[in-house]
């Protein structure tokens, strides 16, 4: 049964050279294409925002993987996040590339936190079928099996 446990709302005024407001008020940002696509300086776009929101969300994911385990991540854990912007025909597209370092974990035990936390990831169940995510350890990509992108979160997602 779901249980809703939070909503975020925003609101955005003038597309990508526009700018969104959170409700809360934290969000307040000016927005831009992307400098490289001839967006200005000092403005941040929907792609850095879903990038950062996506490695924090891993991140809590792999803390309640690991508190489930009894283990406890090192405080420089790191999971980073980058989401490409793609054209395919008329359409666009993402595509991101989640890269961790666990640091005090061992390659295999890494390996297998990181296919866990992508399982109940709330950012990785929701783009699961539908955009392309790619998992790293320390820069290396690992395999990721059809059944482990397959479903929905279990034992109440990540907390």
């Amino acid at each position: 049964m779901k249980k809703n446990l939070y909503t975020a709302d925003a609101t955005a005024i003038g597309g990508r050279s526009g700018h969104v407001r959170s409700a809360t008020g934290i969000i307040d940002l000016d927005m831009s294409v992307p400098e490289g696509l001839g967006g200005k300086k000092g403005a941040t776009n929907p792609e850095e925002l879903f990038a950062a929101g996506y490695s924090s969300c891993f991140q809590q994911a792999l803390l309640v993987i690991a508190q489930r385990a009894g283990d406890k991540l090192d405080s420089e854990t790191t999971v980073q996040c980058s989401v490409t912007l793609f054209q395919e025909g008329e359409g666009y597209g993402l595509s991101a590339v989640l890269d961790v370092d666990l640091k005090s974990f061992d390659h295999d035990k890494t390996v297998d936190m990181v296919r866990q936390a992508h399982k109940i990831c709330p950012y990785s169940v929701g783009t699961r079928g539908n955009m392309e995510v790619e998992l790293r350890v320390q820069g290396q990509a690992i395999p990721v099996e059809a059944e482990e992108n397959a479903g929905v979160a279990e034992k109440g997602g990540v907390q």
